[in-house]
């Protein structure tokens, strides 16, 4: 069987060509256990790949990435690497899917973890797939279990919380090169933080794609654990996804999206209620969380921060679409 991809069609051959693409931006550390995860892959007597690359897109590091990397070219044989000024991930993601050389992309983050399996797993989802299906319009989507653990990460047990409802995410994921191309690829105006593979993912949908789970893929995303330094920047990047949401709603203005950018009266009244209108926020409930962290559950810690940063999300989201209805972006 080929897994050689054409519209609709099984093409002629018998092997499928990885490309894992990899954006990176100041993560050195995690990215070289990254690497060598992908540089340890176990594929079975009668895999049908036939071999697979490591493209990896420095989005304009500062500590050292492409340094180290250049240094260390002989431990990582499948790997090339390209770079460009910091333009954020989508930006990233399309150069590397512009440079792969194979017929099937698999995106994962720099802070990913795969275990030993992981490329023969999406190729035996694919080759399945092929056969249910009777042709190449959908995609892989591998499992994420989010760690703490820097030292060992694949030691991590699969949690409630690693739960993604998710139509399509970059975090572990395989798809023909092909339907990429023909969805546009990723939009780059999503310059913030959020929503451009989800975005990307509704296009993809629109073109009649489906997702095949692929819970054999495992990946570990690594995310040092929670302290309360790590507050201002996690508000931020709330921000920032609420600006980048309603970008989202503009190119796709149903009410799906509305539900996944948490633009509702429903989301509205939730984290309003749950945070006492913004009264626990990250100064009223900072002595708890610390007394958490020390108390050795930080994950719990963070758990209960998500009510207020949910909050700033929701204000986020609706201070971004009150500008925009200001300069009559919506009709």
């Amino acid at each position: 069987m080929n897994l050689s991809y054409c519209e609709g069609n099984i093409a002629g051959g018998e092997t499928v060509f990885f490309s894992v693409v990899i954006p990176t931006y100041n993560r050195k550390p995690i990215l070289e256990k990254c690497l060598k995860a992908l540089e340890v892959q176990s594929l079975s007597p009668n895999t049908v790949v036939s071999d697979y690359e490591i493209v990896l897109v420095d989005d304009g590091s500062t500590d050292g990435t492409l340094e180290w990397l250049e240094t260390n070219t002989e431990e990582f044989p499948h790997l090339v690497t390209f770079e460009q000024e910091h333009m954020g991930p989508a930006a990233a993601r399309n150069l590397g899917v512009e440079k792969a050389k194979g017929d099937t992309i698999i995106f994962i983050d720099s802070d990913l973890v795969v275990t030993e399996n992981f490329l023969q797993a999406h190729a035996d989802a694919l080759t399945e797939g092929m056969k249910k299906l009777g042709n190449d319009k959908f995609f892989t989507y591998g499992a994420v279990i989010n760690t703490a653990n820097f030292d060992n990460p694949t030691s991590e047990p699969y949690k409630l919380t690693d739960y993604s409802a998710a139509f399509f995410a970059t975090g572990n994921v395989a798809i023909p090169k092909h339907w990429l191309k023909k969805a546009g690829l990723f939009d780059t105006s999503f310059q913030l933080y959020g929503w451009e593979d989800l975005e990307l993912g509704v296009r993809l949908k629109n073109l009649g794609l489906k997702l095949i789970k692929c819970p054999k893929a495992v990946g570990y995303h690594w995310h040092p654990a929670f302290d309360l330094d790590q507050i201002p920047n996690l508000i931020d990047k709330e921000i920032q996804r609420g600006r980048m949401g309603v970008l989202f709603y503009q190119k796709h203005p149903t009410w799906d999206v509305r539900m996944m950018i948490q633009m509702t009266w429903l989301h509205r009244l939730l984290w309003g209620i749950l945070s006492l209108n913004g009264a626990l926020n990250e100064r009223t409930m900072s002595p708890l969380l610390r007394r958490l962290i020390k108390a050795g559950k930080p994950q719990l810690a963070l758990e209960l921060a998500r009510v207020f940063l949910n909050w700033y999300n929701v204000q986020g989201v609706y201070a971004a679409y009150r500008s925009a209805e200001k300069e009559h972006k919506f009709s």
